[in-house]
């Protein structure tokens, strides 16, 4: 089921080009990096699920590229185009070969049942 996406139609034609660009910079960042690195971690500081992420990549021998975005009180702006982008409501955003597989209990399941592996593979 796709997810719901106000249509453009519906955007008033003066707003939509700040809309389709707002934050474009952080976008363009995180795409970047996850054309050229196969794990890559989106967080923020002083959030602890990041570190559990990180952590639980690092114990399984897996190489990631890590973004942080500000902090629970700076960035949020920034960090919120990425979840209006992905749908994703939390951080850490951990995406392997350009898919998104969730947060930090998310990665340790796939790194658990092997299954990250055989992404990676």
């Amino acid at each position: 089921m796709p997810r719901p996406v106000l249509e453009e139609a519906l955007l008033h034609p003066a707003i939509r080009d700040l809309v389709a660009c707002l934050h474009a910079d952080t976008l363009g960042e995180v795409q970047q990096a996850l054309a050229r690195h196969a794990v890559v971690v989106v967080g923020m500081a002083q959030n602890p699920f990041c570190r559990k992420a990180r952590k639980a990549l690092e114990a399984a021998g897996v190489a990631f590229h890590y973004i942080e975005i500000g902090s629970y009180l700076s960035q949020w702006r920034r960090r919120n185009a990425l979840k209006m982008w992905t749908g994703w409501p939390t951080f850490p955003m951990v995406f392997v070969k350009g898919q998104l597989v969730g947060g930090a209990d998310d990665v340790a399941r796939l790194i658990g049942s092997g299954e990250l592996k055989r992404l990676l593979a």
